[in-house]
């Protein structure tokens, strides 16, 4: 099989193709990747060539994509401007990439009858509050917060809408808060670790008793390998792995797994339209395509996450400093 991962320099893209290259010895991974600020071909160093190769570009360029699509048995859509704060500060680039990418991606995909699996989150149905036992499925009705998850919810509709107008082969994933190697520093689990590696005192929004429902990337990579090659066409699929745990906690382990004090972070000003509670019942993705996650155990999966930063200092270190002088004119 012939890949096209789009932002596959990211996170969570460039977690996948690890993934999928060591899993599945005969396929071979085409990325394409901008290489903004969060993308970063440090984190694809290592891959055998002959089995994967780059290409920069953005994923709105109708030329560059309809050239690239037709040479792939299937595109992996994890391209995304996807930071909260960010797109409160400047919601623009998050209608170009979510919305005209997704779209130009689609139009391709149509052309020439290529398979398509768009990457998506559980931000899309808003937030639950903190003592409701209820969890999002697939057929929670959708209520974004912010442009971010607004112009995801856009984007899993576009998809929806070509699978039923033009017989796109789609499926979607909507999955839970992330966590693990190669993770940009601005995000919420590897600011508070470099926080406390370079000796500043992580920050919570609020109160700090927010929930997000957290999965190892490795996990999220297992389910989307899982629903491409085995997943319906046209459906939806949630992926979580029951990892709730407040933000509080969160960074309380953190400090107690680094041997800090628990209670050494500070509580800052909230986010505007800050989310409650994100909760996933991924039980159809269980049932239907037989997944489950690995990394059940969070606090030894964010063991693994701290050795990875605390090893790597030279991948993170050079963007860290820029990130904190933009959270501090924030007053975050």
């Amino acid at each position: 099989m012939r890949l096209l991962v789009t932002g596959g320099a990211g996170f969570i893209g460039s977690n996948f193709v690890r993934y999928v290259l060591g899993e599945r010895p005969a396929v071979r991974v085409t990325v394409l990747d901008n290489l903004s600020y969060a993308g970063s071909l440090r984190s694809l160093e290592g891959l055998d060539p002959e089995r994967f190769r780059f290409v920069r570009g953005d994923i709105a360029d109708a030329d560059l994509v309809g050239g690239l699509v037709p040479e792939h048995d299937a595109i992996v859509h994890f391209a995304a401007e996807s930071h909260n704060d960010n797109s409160l500060r400047d919601p623009t680039p998050f209608v170009h990439t979510n919305l005209v990418g997704t779209f130009t991606l689609l139009e391709a995909a149509r052309r020439h009858d290529v398979r398509f699996h768009h990457i998506s989150t559980d931000e899309v149905y808003g937030d639950l509050a903190l003592d409701d036992p209820a969890r999002f499925t697939e057929s929670t009705p959708y209520n974004p917060s912010s442009p971010y998850s607004s112009t995801k919810a856009g984007s899993d509709l576009l998809v929806r809408a070509w699978v039923r107008s033009f017989g796109v082969r789609a499926t979607i994933s909507n999955c839970s808060n992330n966590y693990g190697p190669y993770q940009h520093v601005e995000k919420f689990i590897p600011r508070q670790i470099t926080n406390v590696l370079t000796g500043l005192r992580p920050k919570l929004y609020g109160d700090g008793l927010n929930v997000r429902d957290w999965i190892h990337t490795e996990d999220h990579s297992s389910a989307v390998l899982a629903i491409l090659e085995r997943g319906r066409i046209g459906e939806t699929y949630l992926i979580g792995a029951d990892g709730e745990r407040s933000n509080r906690e969160v960074v309380e382990a953190i400090l107690e797994l680094l041997g800090e004090p628990s209670d050494a972070y500070d509580l800052v000003r909230d986010r505007p339209g800050h989310d409650v509670r994100y909760a996933i019942d991924s039980s159809k993705l269980r049932a239907e395509l037989g997944w489950a996650p690995r990394y059940t155990d969070f606090r030894a999966g964010l063991a693994a996450t701290i050795q990875w930063y605390r090893e790597h200092e030279d991948w993170w270190r050079p963007a860290k400093d820029e990130v904190e002088a933009a959270y501090a004119a924030q007053g975050q």
